[in-house]
């Protein structure tokens, strides 16, 4: 049955029997979900609620994706203890300029209507906001759970974090939308948006929440604030490479929410040993976002340097030369080689005793280049990042 697909992986349901009275009437729906650019990168706890919304779209109903640029600006508060920076204008609009493109790599772009919501709030006058603000009380908002312990714990909550739900809630007015899907810590938001279209006189949205993706660390949700999460743009390789980093029991849930197996497939993978288990959801996924061709590439390489402990055939080269201005020490060539996120991540890599040098454990950042062998060098950092250095 459709409706058990359409329903499938969900937290909550609100307003189930109007859905489920929709969906078996035929009646097209408009599906909403909506994405502040406050980061460059999606990351694969937005692909929980992609996978939803192309199920939807598979069924045959109009989804709309809002790019909250407007929105992006306030910073949404959910399941924040502190107030979000301010972002500006050319901030946002730089980050949402590839949204679009990765969210494609798991939507319809042909069946996917793109809003914005500066459409609307850029036009609104100071009146109009005030208007707004009569929709809602304080002690409505500090029954938000998030809210509530800020507030007893003395943590400041500014004027324009409590017009966020508002103003998303405004959002579900203007498209007339008749779902709205969103993670778990959305379920208020989105409820705000259920009365205020009942407030309108128009039909209230159901509300489907999904649940929330645990990031890296095993602990907490994906999040780009918490560095844990696996980003749609990352390289064929990362993408394997987290996969494989993530604990055995966080791995079911990744099955479950990112390739939608079932109960029954994943009661079946469970026969198979942990490691096999994890090469396939890795493989799996990277095919996702590359094909299957380089998910396979993946799974070679990752089998040839892991499990029988050689080094790659093909990997990225620095040359000394090249770099011998910047890069008299091994940290500076390092970093001058792209393949790390900062120096920081470099200097804690040789505290953990994870850098080796030819096999040989290395653990002076500082060293200088030009005592390396004349010879190329293989250096590897941690278990993931395999670098051949170059005279």
């Amino acid at each position: 049955m459709i409706a058990n697909k359409l329903l499938q992986n969900t937290d909550t349901v609100i307003g189930k029997d109007e859905l489920l009275d929709n969906l078996q009437d035929g009646r097209k729906l408009k599906i909403k979900f909506g994405v502040d650019p406050t980061r460059p990168d999606l990351t694969f706890g937005h692909l929980v609620v992609f996978n939803k919304l192309r199920q939807f779209q598979d069924a045959g109903h109009e989804t709309i994706l809002l790019i909250g640029d407007y929105t992006a600006r306030i910073g949404d508060p959910s399941g924040r203890s502190e107030v979000r920076p301010e972002l500006s204008e050319e901030e946002v609009a730089q980050n949402a300029s590839t949204y679009l493109e990765q969210a494609f790599k798991i939507l319809d772009e042909s069946k996917t209507v793109v809003r914005r919501n500066s459409e609307w709030f850029g036009k609104m006058n100071f009146g109009d906001a005030l208007s707004l603000t009569r929709s809602m009380t304080v002690a409505r908002m500090l029954e938000r759970d998030d809210f509530e312990k800020r507030f007893k714990s003395n943590q400041p909550i500014s004027m324009v974090e409590f017009m966020y739900p508002l103003i998303q809630g405004y959002d579900s007015i203007v498209l007339r939308a008749d779902v709205e899907i969103g993670g778990s810590d959305q379920l208020f938001n989105m409820l705000v948006g259920r009365n205020l279209q009942k407030e309108e006189g128009l039909p209230q949205q159901s509300v489907i929440t999904l649940p929330l993706l645990v990031g890296l660390d095993g602990s907490k949700k994906m999040s780009k604030s918490y560095d844990n999460y696996i980003a749609f743009n990352d390289s064929a390789k990362n993408i394997f490479g987290k996969i494989m980093s993530i604990s055995d029991e966080v791995m079911w849930d990744y099955f479950k929410l990112l390739l939608l197996k079932t109960d029954k497939e994943i009661l079946d993978l469970r026969e198979l040993h942990p490691m096999e288990c994890k090469k396939q959801l890795a493989n799996e996924l990277t095919a996702v976002f590359y094909g299957k061709d380089v998910g396979v590439h993946e799974l070679n390489s990752f089998s040839q340097v892991f499990s029988q402990g050689q080094d790659p055939e093909n990997m990225p080269e620095i040359s000394i030369s090249k770099n011998s201005k910047e890069c008299s020490s091994l940290l500076n060539l390092l970093a001058a080689s792209g393949e790390f996120e900062s120096k920081g991540q470099i200097r804690r890599l040789f505290k953990q005793g994870a850098i080796k040098l030819n096999g040989e454990k290395v653990e002076d950042p500082d060293l200088d280049t030009s005592s390396l062998s004349k010879d190329s060098s293989i250096l590897k950092a941690g278990k993931k990042i395999f670098l051949r250095i170059i005279p």
